[in-house]
């Protein structure tokens, strides 16, 4: 029973989870969605490309809105001025890494993405992409180009397909995506320094968070004011700590996991690998791991499982071989 188990692992789900729902089951052909995507704002939009951007628009609100503005005079201005410069290059980033195609130069060449791609038949070829010859798209591609099963077409130096972007991160767009998470842990990170300066301030001398000329015209010490100075609102100091809670709440998750990315990316750069490369190679060496636990072998149950493509020219064929899914989860082949 033991060994059976040690067998099925290779099949559990997060091992599988880099493939295309397809490879699970001994289907010839590959069905692919009937047209490719453009970039990140081809139809349907992914519903965490959406919570990006309100979540975005919201930090902006609440920083430049409500805690900057209650910063002594003279900070405020060096907060409104770098922390603007970053969530503005942010934002271009971010956008720009969404728009841009990242598909290989011959698949841009064609400009033609109207045509329906054709079905993957596997008892003709073995893999999407031999010869550096993609058999769906019908052009040569680049050593290190990859058929994407989720954009439904081949990126230049595939690194892995986002879910936070709706696009893939290829060649042409990595340095973007790279500076967008950059600028986000930094942005967020001195956001969050702003909203705790200002709530511990309120409890040990509010009188600092009030030095505003607009504050001069509230006749209560318990208003407080938001959107200085263009639109001030009346408020209480309830509904400011009320926001600032929260908004450190979404700011400290935002920053584990963007920090977590930022570093993994950095780790990338440093061994010179894309995230693809990374996540094939531990996933051979994991099921390698629980193949050696194995007790009994046979000829059926293995960890192979069959690639959608063919490897990178000067690459030794191993054993689990398909392109993962992005960091964020999505398959491509």
């Amino acid at each position: 029973m033991e060994a059976m188990q040690s067998q099925m692992t290779c099949y559990d789900k997060k091992l599988r989870q880099t493939g295309p729902e397809q490879l699970n089951g001994r289907n010839d052909a590959i069905v692919p969605p009937r047209h490719s995507r453009v970039n990140g704002w081809s139809l349907p939009l992914h519903s965490f490309q959406l919570i990006t951007l309100i979540l975005y628009s919201y930090l902006a609100i609440v920083s430049f809105g409500i805690y900057i503005p209650l910063l002594p005079h003279g900070w405020n201005y060096a907060a409104y001025a770098v922390i603007g410069i970053i969530f503005v290059h942010h934002l271009i980033t971010h956008l720009a890494a969404i728009t841009i195609d990242p598909a290989d130069q011959n698949i841009l060449a064609k400009k033609n993405y109207n045509n329906p791609m054709p079905i993957f038949d596997r008892s003709k070829c073995k893999h999407v992409i031999q010869n550096q010859h993609c058999q769906l798209c019908k052009v040569d591609v680049g050593p290190k180009t990859k058929h994407c099963s989720t954009c439904n077409k081949c990126v230049a130096e595939f690194d892995h397909h986002c879910m936070w972007l709706n696009n893939c991160v290829g060649s042409r767009n990595y340095w973007f995506f790279f500076n967008a998470v950059a600028s986000a842990v930094v942005g967020v990170l001195l956001l969050i320094l702003v909203i705790l300066y200002v709530f511990i301030q309120y409890f040990v001398n509010p009188a600092q968070l009030r030095t505003s000329p607009q504050f001069e015209n509230v006749s209560r010490n318990g208003t407080w004011l938001a959107f200085l100075p263009v639109a001030p609102v009346e408020t209480t100091a309830a509904g400011i700590l009320i926001v600032a809670v929260l908004t450190m709440f979404f700011g400290f998750a935002s920053f584990l996991l963007l920090g977590y990315l930022l570093l993994f990316h950095l780790y990338l750069l440093h061994k010179k690998m894309s995230t693809y490369e990374y996540m094939t190679e531990h996933g051979t060496k994991q099921c390698a791991v629980s193949q050696d636990m194995s007790v009994e072998t046979t000829s059926e149950a293995s960890c192979r499982m069959e690639p959608l493509q063919d490897l990178p020219q000067g690459r030794k064929p191993k054993e689990f071989e398909m392109a993962p899914s992005s960091v964020s989860g999505t398959p491509a082949d």
